[in-house]
């Protein structure tokens, strides 16, 4: 991948503060949601409850979508990406920590929001296949596409 490229994705996934996320539901209906992720480079972490009907779609197809956006104020500064991969929970004790710590710092008010029990709360690490970058900073509807080597 073209550097420039690569630091123009992580800025934007850096810039902002939730995705919307697309699963699929068992019915075969896709289902959109919003959250709030961290980081590290191109790979996204987020979490959820166990019970939520995102945590029941990804555990029968790991397959996602995702979006972000950095915010804009004129339809000339449009910077954002979409995003396919796979989502897979996190069950390494050394990682949980360290994403935990990641969204703590990122965003503080999550310990008045996380769970008694902390086995209620999944976290997700999702790793990209093919990014979709729009800037419409070189011409309108202006996107470059990129295979993420595995």
């Amino acid at each position: 991948m073209d550097p420039r490229l690569e630091q123009e994705i992580v800025s934007i996934l850096s810039e902002s503060n939730d995705l919307t996320i697309a699963t699929v539901r068992e019915d075969g209906y896709p289902q959109a949601t919003t959250v709030s992720y961290v980081n590290d480079g191109l790979t996204i972490y987020f979490g959820c409850t166990a019970q939520s009907q995102k945590t029941k779609n990804i555990g029968h197809g790991a397959k996602v979508s995702r979006t972000a956006n950095r915010p804009y104020a004129s339809w000339d500064e449009i910077r954002g990406l979409s995003v396919s991969g796979k989502a897979v929970a996190i069950t390494d004790p050394k990682e949980m920590d360290r994403v935990g710590q990641m969204m703590l710092q990122k965003f503080p008010q999550i310990a008045r929001y996380a769970p008694a029990d902390m086995e209620e709360l999944v976290l997700f690490r999702i790793t990209p296949e093919i990014i979709s970058v729009l800037d419409h900073r070189k011409g309108f509807g202006h996107t470059d596409l990129v295979k993420v080597a595995a």
